[in-house]
């Protein structure tokens, strides 16, 4: 069976979407959609399929669709995602959101509960999970290679010059951090944070937060837009009792070190993948997959309920940062 598809904001990521949808063999691209008319028939053009204004539009127009991808923009990336998302829920048709899942909780609780009400599958691109390499250390993580985890250490910085809101860099950037962190050593119930505003900007661009997870391990999470460009854009470090893996830069290398001994091993390249670009298809591949075997909602993976969870750590971290102090966590969706 060859999937329905099409995507909502045809902006910069609204175009990946459409392209792996275009070159994906179980996936037919049938319409793209946008509110600003330029931009929908720019896209018409590049991709060879009908442009709708509206998502209304598109409903009457597009026929059948099995899945749609929803990569509106908005304030810190994510307050113009609940209303389409709303609509195509109506309509009974699952939706893959751009991160962040949104930038209110109260939007965010009521798109998962409402998928999970409809009984339709829900997704976040949050595609740091979706690397091969991350995807081998959740491997050794769940084999217990690594041992009993202890510590998670994660770092991801760039140098995004946006002054836009005044938590846009958490907001926006970290619901991939805490994914990920989440994805490998299981819910945080705690956050502390501290952040401060780089020189000449308005907005709190650079952070440092510290969780506990459920397990008992702890984790920090480094995270700036006022970071150079030779600096690398990501480093995640998992240490458990028996040793410790190192992945960098989402997915080109990966490296184990034993607690005792000195051969350690690196993959470079794992799958072929080489830039952080290439993770959209990984990570639409695999939605694309779970529609076409007709997967649970439950069983989708980086579901709008992972995306939930992440944007309610980012927030703990937020009011701790405006109040001081450690913020407990309910993981709870």
């Amino acid at each position: 069976m060859t999937i329905r598809v099409a995507v909502v904001g045809m902006g910069h990521i609204g175009r990946r979407h459409a392209g792996v949808y275009r070159d994906h063999p179980a996936a037919e691209l049938v319409g793209v959609c946008d509110i600003n008319p330029e931009r929908a028939k720019q896209a018409e053009e590049e991709f060879g399929v009908p442009s709708y204004r509206s998502v209304t539009e598109m409903l009457e127009g597009a026929g059948r669709l099995d899945a749609v991808s929803v990569a509106t923009g908005g304030v810190d990336y994510g307050s113009e995602h609940f209303a389409p998302t709303m609509e195509l829920f109506g309509a009974g048709i699952a939706v893959l959101g751009e991160k962040p899942i949104s930038n209110r909780i109260d939007e965010a609780s009521q798109m998962v509960a409402e998928a999970r009400r409809l009984g339709l599958c829900y997704g976040i691109d949050l595609n740091h999970r979706f690397t091969p390499a991350a995807r081998r250390l959740k491997e050794w993580v769940g084999s217990g290679r690594l041992g009993e985890l202890n510590m998670v250490s994660m770092r991801l910085w760039n140098g995004n010059p946006t002054e836009a809101s005044p938590w846009f860099h958490l907001r926006a950037l970290h619901p991939h951090s805490f994914d990920i962190m989440r994805y490998l050593a299981g819910d945080i119930e705690a956050v502390a944070a501290f952040a401060k505003k780089g020189g000449g900007r308005s907005i709190w661009s650079t952070a440092k937060v510290v969780v506990q997870f459920r397990s008992g391990a702890v984790g920090t999470l480094t995270g700036a837009y006022d970071a150079g460009p030779s600096w690398g854009l990501e480093q995640l470090d998992v240490t458990g009792s028996d040793g410790r893996a190192v992945l960098d830069d989402a997915c080109e290398a990966l490296t184990w070190y034993p607690r005792k001994g000195i051969e350690t091993e690196t993959y470079r390249y794992l799958g072929g993948m080489r830039s952080f670009t290439e993770t959209f298809a990984s990570r639409i591949g695999r939605w694309v997959e779970q529609i076409d075997a007709h997967a649970g909602p439950e069983e989708i993976d980086g579901s709008g309920a992972d995306g939930l969870i992440a944007q309610k750590v980012i927030e703990a971290a937020i009011t701790s940062i405006q109040e001081g102090g450690v913020v407990l966590l309910d993981p709870a969706v």
